[in-house]
């Protein structure tokens, strides 16, 4: 892997996931209480043996940056290792990213710098855990000039997806960037192949491909829509089947892009056999970790009708967190939390710092870091209401209180 630069796309607005990302990059927006979304593409790369990193960004970086530096610079440059955070340089123009391709063209001169042979090209706001190695090898095998991972979905899901079509040695003959109608593989007529995002390419012939992008005026300047299609009927392109690291079959892997999506993977985590194992020290999630206190539960007062006990059931609660008195069910608790007496909190995701007054109730909401919710208020229990509020709703009905609307 010494000849491998991996290349982690950082920079989209993530509109979708508004009001979270209103002053933060996606791959910056907190998940699982501890982490941040890109936590999980760059803990990938670290237990693949990957060690040559560059972060692409553009909108809203600054609390990605923060986290880049104060989380992962732990890699010894002196050894040739390292994880750099790139901001767009307008070396060629002076637009924005284009596109994932245009993003990729725009720092071909940091990348020639890194002098890697290959090139394994990531998103930063997908949850999963992947063996690049594997990835890797088995694209250095085939021959191949490009290689695609890719994974089984539904056939409405495919309409979000790049769908591929494959030979019976994995050679991707079809590809169509989030078609309106999915074709099924030939083997499972409710399911198609989606692509992951996930590329590996021979780092020289990319390049070529990349600038002969950048001169055609009609491409989007995307993997998906414009190099992968115009690759497949000239050269040899691969599908690379995913396979989970826990286990070997069962594939999770989230787009968390939408507030529904944020929330379904929290939620996920909180099973008690979750399909996203965050305690396996075989494959360890790294993140930047606060200097905080133990959580701590107190109150166990069950006099009279109205007990006060502190506690938390089927829940995650970070460091520093104190539920006082209050009680938690199904919830995600970031780092500082606070809930007070004879509150409530259910099925929720509190972000660090995020205060719930005595006897307030919340119910199937995310709340944002540093929101005070008052005494005796309510979220999520009349959705009407919260819209008054100016709270954002999603389809499923969970309420969305961003910083500085409380």
């Amino acid at each position: 892997m010494r000849q491998v630069l991996a290349l982690i796309l950082a920079g989209g607005k993530g509109t979708r996931l508004e009001p979270l990302t209103r002053d933060r990059a996606k791959p910056a927006v907190p998940f699982g209480g501890a982490y941040r979304i890109i936590d999980f593409t760059l803990s990938n790369c670290i237990n693949s043996g990957l060690r040559k990193m560059l972060v692409l960004t553009q909108y809203k970086a600054v609390s990605l940056d923060r986290h880049m530096n104060l989380g992962w610079r732990f890699l010894c440059r002196e050894l040739d290792e390292f994880i750099d955070v790139l901001p767009p340089q307008q070396r060629l123009h002076e637009d924005w990213y284009k596109g994932t391709a245009d993003a990729v063209y725009q720092n071909i001169y940091s990348i020639e710098k890194c002098q890697s042979d290959y090139l394994v090209i990531l998103s930063g706001d997908h949850i999963y855990k992947m063996d690049y190695d594997e990835l890797v090898r088995d694209h250095i095998d085939s021959g191949a000039v490009a290689t695609v991972a890719c994974l089984p979905v539904s056939l409405e899901e495919g309409t979000q997806f790049g769908v591929m079509q494959i030979d019976e040695h994995k050679r991707v003959i079809e590809f169509q960037e989030k078609p309106a109608h999915p074709k099924p593989m030939p083997d499972d007529s409710e399911r198609c192949l989606g692509s992951m995002g996930v590329y590996v390419f021979n780092t020289n012939f990319l390049f070529d491909c990349l600038i002969a992008d950048a001169s055609d005026p009609k491409s989007a300047h995307d993997f998906g829509r414009n190099i992968i299609p115009s690759l497949i009927q000239s050269h040899l392109v691969r599908a690379f089947l995913f396979r989970d690291k826990n286990t070997g079959d069962t594939m999770y892997w989230r787009d968390v892009g939408t507030l529904d999506a944020l929330y379904e993977a929290n939620m996920d985590l909180i099973k008690v056999n979750p399909e996203l194992n965050l305690y396996d020290r075989s494959w360890p999630l790294r993140t930047y970790q606060p200097q905080q206190p133990p959580p701590k539960f107190v109150f166990a007062q069950y006099d009279g009708a109205n007990p006060r006990v502190g506690h938390a059931m089927d829940s995650l609660v970070c460091s520093g967190s104190i539920v006082s008195g209050g009680t938690v069910l199904r919830s995600v608790l970031g780092y500082n939390v606070r809930v007070n007496s004879w509150a409530s909190v259910e099925d929720s995701i509190l972000f660090d710092g995020v205060v719930i007054g005595r006897n307030a109730r919340i119910r199937r909401a995310i709340i944002d870091k540093g929101v005070h919710i008052p005494e005796g208020f309510e979220v999520g229990y009349d959705l009407d209401a919260d819209r008054r509020r100016g709270h954002t709703v999603t389809e499923t009905g969970v309420v969305v209180i961003g910083k500085g609307d409380e």
